[in-house]
């Protein structure tokens, strides 16, 4: 199965000369934890970067820097990790895993944003497929019940 079948694709997005404020702001309203920062390219938007709530708190607020003074660009990450919307669940969580990080963009073949997918994404896609195995077993039990008892 791949990645694009199921990630967010209403991404919240801000561009690096946008403010903390605006971001912050930004995961509030849509009541996220992260936003995907962006440029501008032909036809759509490219991630260059992701910032994070708790980017905010460790590079802002525990440093007690002037959050008027700083821009998304100034404290977003500078490697932005991406998914290909056409990669497997596995091969995206073993790069999340192999990263350690919990959100990755999900982009299409010319790099540009097509959503985004959780760690939190992955995990009730996986629920619910353990829950149908779940459903399965107990099917199979009902069936041999009437085969038997029949």
């Amino acid at each position: 199965m791949s990645i694009g079948l199921f990630c967010t694709r209403d991404t919240v997005i801000v561009r690096r000369e946008d403010s903390i404020f605006t971001a912050a702001k930004l995961m509030r309203v849509h009541h996220v934890g992260s936003v995907v920062v962006v440029e501008d390219v032909d036809d759509g938007v490219k991630p260059i970067g992701l910032l994070t709530d708790r980017d905010l708190v460790v590079e802002i607020l525990a440093k007690e820097l002037d959050a008027q003074a700083v821009t998304v660009g100034d404290v977003m990450s500078l490697e932005v990790i991406t998914a290909k919307e056409n990669d497997g669940v596995w091969v995206t969580l073993k790069r999340m895993r192999s990263q350690g990080i919990r959100r990755l963009p999900v982009t299409d073949d010319q790099g540009k944003l097509l959503g985004i997918v959780s760690v939190d994404d992955i995990l009730e896609l996986l629920v619910g497929e353990l829950t149908d195995l779940v459903k399965l077993s107990d099917r199979e039990k009902e069936r041999e019940i009437i085969e038997r008892t029949g």
